[in-house]
């Protein structure tokens, strides 16, 4: 038993910050009663079924209600998740050390700089994953009853708090705002700067994921409404000519728009536009999509580069620390 219990630094961080601990656990068990009470409310009442064999919610499901609520609410709270870790690891974890002078009193004691910095963060590590790890439990129970009928795969928010890239994040709050909370210093300034590089980092990405890998090509004639198979992500959609070649529809748009009577007599827009669309020989559209099957090897290729990200953060931190405090 000897061995389980905490020693040296690794007890005083957690003497130092156990009532953020408690909170985060708090956090995650009203997360469980809240999201496992609804789910069991809406439970109680039976689907509305279709000739065709759909099931939906009833409309007096007040439980399916609230529990959509509640995961509309929820995965917009996880974003925010990497920038709370990363400001409490900059500001309170490792800035106020220095702000104060507390630091010396611990390098003072049989443990270097390193091993004093290196049992906050493992500390903080494990406690941002078990956290995440958590929540991303919790959410997944509802979404296992609201994903397929109301939220999709691909919005921001459900995507993060359904696979793993979530955790990435974490890792990478912890080292970024390890690096940076070394680099500044001062608690409230290391905690807004921490706060706003990992914003900035969930949002680059954010916009670049759907970049990461090529998307896919779906064609037919003009007209009729073109659908995508696979639960799809449309990124883009268009005309093409007979050579194959993308139009710009809005040439065509413009030209209808420039026509007198356009607006106002009945069928004159469409044909103004059929008329243009076969003078430059449109004879199909497209659409760019990402199918469901793109979700997991997005996650792992943005897991890839996050933990990279927080790799370069993590050794910057320590030599900046061997620097300062050889």
């Amino acid at each position: 038993m000897s061995s389980l219990t905490l020693r040296g630094p690794y007890w005083v961080t957690v003497r130092q910050y156990r009532r953020t601990l408690w909170l985060a656990g708090a956090v995650v068990a009203a997360s469980i009663v809240v999201i496992g009470g609804l789910a069991i409310w809406d439970a109680q009442v039976p689907n509305r079924y279709y000739e065709d064999g759909q099931q939906f919610p009833a409309d007096d499901d007040r439980g399916y209600t609230l529990l959509r609520l509640a995961l509309d609410y929820g995965g917009t709270w996880l974003l925010f998740l990497p920038l709370l870790v990363g400001a409490f690891v900059a500001g309170p974890l490792v800035a106020r050390e220095f702000e104060s002078g507390t630091y010396k009193l611990s390098l003072t004691q049989s443990a270097g700089p390193a091993a004093w910095l290196r049992a906050k963060l493992r500390t903080a590590t494990v406690v941002a994953l078990l956290t995440t790890l958590a929540l991303i439990g919790v959410f997944r129970i509802g979404w296992s009853r609201i994903g397929d009928s109301w939220m999709y795969w691909a919005d921001r928010g459900p995507y993060e708090a359904t696979g793993i890239v979530l955790l990435a994040y974490a890792l990478a709050a912890v080292a970024v705002g390890a690096l940076l909370g070394l680099l500044i210093r001062r608690t409230l300034v290391a905690m807004a700067v921490t706060g706003l590089v990992m914003g900035v980092v969930l949002l680059a990405l954010g916009v670049l994921r759907w970049s990461l890998l090529p998307v896919k090509t779906a064609t037919g004639p003009v007209g009729p409404t073109l659908w995508a198979p696979d639960n799809p992500l449309i990124i883009e959609s268009g005309l093409l000519t007979s050579s194959g070649a993308r139009f710009d529809e809005h040439i065509c748009a413009q030209e209808a728009a420039d026509t007198p009577g356009a607006h106002t007599v009945e069928g004159l827009w469409g044909k103004v536009e059929a008329a243009c669309q076969a003078r430059h020989g449109v004879t199909a559209q497209y659409l760019d999509y990402h199918p469901e099957s793109h979700f997991w090897p997005t996650q792992l290729i943005e897991t890839g580069i996050v933990l990279a990200l927080a790799g370069l953060a993590l050794f910057a931190a320590f030599r900046v620390l061997r620097a300062r405090h050889p």
